[in-house]
């Protein structure tokens, strides 16, 4: 692959490959920024973790269409050519609502849009008392959303939180719906057991399957080689990294009012290293470099 290729036919290369996908979850320029640098072959946009980075909130439908296009924006920009797979909700409402964030997603630098089948507003995946709407509905945002997109590379990751309102046959009816609708990629959230995991990559083999592992969720937290083999073809760990630097700034805060000073003993980065991992000698060099040059 080389950087001449847009986002999604990137995304779409590496999902062809025979080894799962690991997509990170980023929430700010910060953790979009540290996961490419660590490697990640893509990041996935969580709109768990932007609720709570960008308004102090839980996940449950407050951050507006607008707003979330502007941290895809952001991220994507942070990631520095990494495919950014974004958490669209809902769409923000019905078909023609999806169709405009899809627009809004591709143009700011993402690779893909994720779309669920969850009422406006809608709760994270894992929480309790998720209400869905129609099958016809929903599957009227995935179309709308696959023909809204300019270039055919762009994805659309169709989810269904049927599992936990209707069953799993019910879900798996609305991921053959999605598939026949445009998607590209089906996310069916929360089952609860291994079996479950395994009944969805047998109804859909040779589809890219997307499996959620959420710290203390819903659905049995396997790696990566374990869930490739059971058939998924991408794995996103959209809170990890969230919870952890949660935990950390909680610490850092409680330390620092505690003390009157940040113990020497807390582990941080230096200023310095900081700066270096933002990428400052760089930009400063291409600052200097526009300069006119001096007799």
């Amino acid at each position: 692959m080389t950087s001449s290729l847009n986002a999604g036919t990137r995304l779409r290369a590496l999902l062809a490959r025979p080894q799962i996908l690991l997509a990170p979850g980023a929430f700010d320029g910060i953790s979009a920024r540290f996961a490419a640098a660590a490697g990640a072959e893509a990041v996935y946009m969580t709109g768990f973790g932007v609720a709570g980075s960008l308004l102090g909130v839980p996940d449950i439908g407050l951050v507006t269409a607008t707003e979330m296009a502007d941290r895809v924006r952001a991220l994507a920009e942070a990631a520095a050519g990494t495919p950014l797979i974004a958490d669209g909700d809902n769409g923000h409402g019905g078909a023609l609502n999806a169709a405009r964030l899809t627009r809004l997603y591709e143009g700011a630098g993402a690779a893909c849009i994720q779309l669920e089948d969850q009422v406006l507003p809608k709760r994270c995946g894992h929480m309790e008392g998720k209400e869905i709407v129609a099958l016809g509905e929903a599957t009227a945002r995935i179309k709308a959303a696959a023909g809204a997109r300019h270039d055919g590379g762009f994805c659309v990751m169709a989810r269904t939180d049927a599992r936990a309102v209707a069953g799993l046959d019910e879900a798996l009816r609305r991921a053959e719906a999605y598939l026949h609708a445009g998607a590209d990629l089906l996310f069916v959230e929360a089952p609860q057991t291994l079996e479950e995991m395994r009944a969805i990559a047998e109804r859909f083999p040779g589809t890219p399957l997307v499996a959620n592992m959420v710290e203390d969720g819903k659905t049995p937290y396997l790696d990566a080689k374990s869930l490739q083999d059971t058939g998924f073809r991408l794995v996103i760990f959209p809170v990890s990294v969230l919870l952890v630097a949660a935990k950390a700034v909680e610490d850092a805060y409680r330390a620092l009012l505690g003390a009157g000073r940040l113990p020497a003993e807390a582990e941080r980065l230096s200023f310095a290293g900081y700066n270096e991992r933002m990428g400052l000698g760089e930009l400063l060099a291409k600052a200097q470099a526009l300069l006119p040059a001096t007799s």
